[in-house]
């Protein structure tokens, strides 16, 4: 087990080193000199050349990659160019944000997801199989705008159950907080769980077709009990890894939610960036994005090993 823990961390290393050095070439390449974008058209080539050295725009693509690396690896993201101040102190800021609304609609999708999948399965062929089969397919189909729109004008223009967008931040109280999560979380959790609970629910109609299935009904276990004590652990491995990866989605992946909402995220942070050419913001934060799906890659990793003994053994 150790074994099979240090090689997948040696592969991790090498892949944050590709994905960094993809990630520089990529935005260094986008056609466009930030510190013109920032002074304008009518600032002289004196203005620009010293907001360039003044902003580390200097020296080879070589010595600026190196750099970059080196201040990440000492915690040093860089400054950003137009808030002026360091970036990961934007990161931990927008992080406040974006981090408890991936884990609130990873919670959301989770508790939705496994119920449904569960009956699903236990009830395949059936008219409650057919049911969930059309519902989730529906989820899927809805763009998450869409419904996050839908979300605003019920609950918040019709109902006043909940704020239009916004978020009040967490010293105005954990309550206030999550009420202003809640229309986010739920329009990223509908299609989440959507595809959480197909995965599901194949997986264990497939586990239920194995020979030690059949052979603990034939000692008796009725069909629930064969799935809750037998099936259900062993269908979890294609779950953990879609719950991996809906995580990193989730964080990743909110901008459309978090600009509906006007949520003040990663997301946002990343499209702001773009716009206003900040390049040491977007390559920084999609660094640090990048190193969380291959960090929850890994995590998802050593969970097979305990949902799977065979695993276990083979490592």
């Amino acid at each position: 087990m150790l074994r099979h823990a240090l090689s997948r961390l040696i592969s991790l290393g090498l892949s944050l080193a590709v994905a960094s050095l993809v990630i520089f070439l990529v935005i260094e390449v986008i056609p466009g000199d930030p510190a013109a974008y920032m002074l304008g058209m009518n600032a002289s080539p004196d203005t620009v050349a010293a907001l360039r050295r003044e902003l580390g725009l200097e020296g080879s693509l070589a010595e600026r990659y190196l750099g970059w690396v080196a201040g990440m690896l000492t915690g040093d993201f860089g400054t950003s160019y137009t808030y002026r101040v360091p970036v990961a102190q934007l990161v931990a800021d927008r992080l406040e944000v974006s981090l408890p609304l991936a884990l609130y609609a990873l919670a959301l999708s989770t508790a939705i997801a496994l119920p449904v999948g569960i009956l699903a399965a236990a009830r395949r062929g059936r008219a409650t199989d057919y049911g969930i089969i059309g519902a989730t397919q529906l989820g899927i189909a809805v763009p998450n705008f869409w419904f996050a729109m839908l979300l605003v004008l019920v609950f918040a223009v019709q109902l006043r159950w909940f704020n239009a967008g916004g978020f009040p931040g967490w010293e105005a109280g954990l309550g206030a907080g999550l009420k202003a999560l809640t229309l986010p979380a739920v329009a990223l959790a509908l299609p989440q769980a959507s595809i959480l609970a197909r995965v599901l629910r194949s997986a264990l109609i497939e586990t239920l077709g194995q020979d030690y299935i059949r052979t603990a009904r034939a000692r008796g276990l009725t069909e629930g009990q064969a799935l809750r004590r037998h099936a259900l652990r062993n269908a979890l491995i294609p779950v953990l890894t879609i719950l991996g990866l809906q995580f990193s989605f989730l964080l990743a992946g909110a901008i459309i939610i978090e600009n509906v909402f006007f949520l003040p995220g990663l997301g946002r942070l990343i499209f702001q960036g773009i716009t206003q050419r900040d390049l040491i913001v977007v390559e920084s934060v999609t660094m640090l994005l990048v190193a969380a799906v291959i960090l929850v890659t890994f995590l998802v990793d050593l969970a097979y090993a305990w949902a799977d003994p065979r695993l276990r053994r083979r490592a």
